[in-house]
């Protein structure tokens, strides 16, 4: 009796419990079906955000995807809005940073329909254009300044989203939706200051460089348009390193941590091309100075790979 009464209890609650989860799920059905849900704005590719300066044909442009709870069909419009910072002011001149302005409007019914069923669309402004937007002339434009480019996706019901609506699963890797991008003024690569270009290292562990490998590896190495390669790095206690390094085979000439080594290039030259071989243990770092006394390139914590000289310092 005591069995037999036990398996209608159990049966009871078995019932109680599979019509409790049924109503919980309808309600959470009802409750999702109700919500108002935002959208993202996916950057599906960067197409260009250097700008050479005084090169007219010179843009910004990015390629977007469109991803909302219908596909894209509750977005009406993308405003695009533009802004400048000033980040080389000299001592005694204003600061020319602009506020935001309306640069332009991409209605929903231009857009594209992606691989994924998704609307996408590609928006390009050149450098003129930017300039002719913000309250700046081109007399204004600097290397290292830059320009802002911010998206707003304008909803069917006449809500609004950009980046002060973004979390960091939104900017991330999967996402990919920041909704607001920078381009960034560079000078065109001219030919290398000649004369002795200083190159100050460090090691923030104090064993000198290891770059390819734990035991040394290749140093930084400067490729002169007549096939010239020069090369310079601290030295590694642990083994052999090629190139023009500092102090002896048992590194006595420097303590580990920093060194300073030089590569002198000819008259004449029309190309340097610098590259850096890569950081086995994270511990490296570097600045390049030219004959003239200018930082144009440095390194912390990035891959190997071709150095960036900065041009418009050189």
């Amino acid at each position: 009796m005591k069995k037999y009464k036990f398996l209608i209890g159990l049966f009871s609650g078995l019932l109680f419990l599979q019509t409790g989860c049924e109503d919980g799920e309808t309600v959470f059905d009802d409750i999702i079906s109700q919500e108002q849900r935002g959208a993202i704005l996916r950057t599906i590719s960067v197409l260009s955000d250097e700008i050479p300066i005084g090169n007219d044909s010179s843009y910004f442009g990015v390629t977007l995807e469109v991803q909302d709870q219908e596909n894209g069909a509750l977005v009406s419009a993308i405003d695009v809005f533009v802004g400048f910072r000033d980040n080389t002011v000299a001592d005694g001149e204003p600061d020319l940073d602009t506020g935001e302005v309306l640069a332009a409007t991409l209605d929903a019914s231009t857009f594209t329909i992606g691989e994924f069923g998704l609307p996408r669309t590609t928006y390009e402004i050149t450098l003129p254009e930017l300039v002719a937007a913000l309250p700046i002339s081109n007399a204004d434009v600097d290397g290292s300044d830059q320009f802002t480019i911010r998206f707003e996706l304008v909803m069917t019901d006449g809500r609004r989203f950009s980046n002060d609506d973004n979390s960091g699963t939104l900017t991330g890797s999967f996402f990919r939706s920041p909704f607001l991008y920078t381009a960034t003024v560079v000078c065109p690569p001219k030919a290398p200051t000649p004369g002795v270009w200083t190159i100050n290292m460090t090691d923030s562990y104090g064993d000198g460089w290891q770059t390819t490998t734990g035991g040394g590896g290749d140093g930084i190495t400067v490729t002169l348009d007549d096939g010239t390669v020069l090369e310079v790095g601290m030295c590694s206690p642990y083994g052999s390193a090629a190139g023009t390094f500092l102090g002896s085979a048992d590194c006595t000439a420097n303590d580990g941590f920093s060194g300073t080594g030089t590569i002198t290039i000819p008259v004449g030259t029309q190309t340097a091309d610098w590259y850096f071989p890569g950081d086995f243990y994270g511990e490296i770092g570097f600045e390049i100075i030219t004959p003239n006394g200018n930082v144009v390139g440095g390194y912390t914590g990035v891959s190997a790979g071709p150095i960036t000289i900065d041009f418009c310092k050189d």
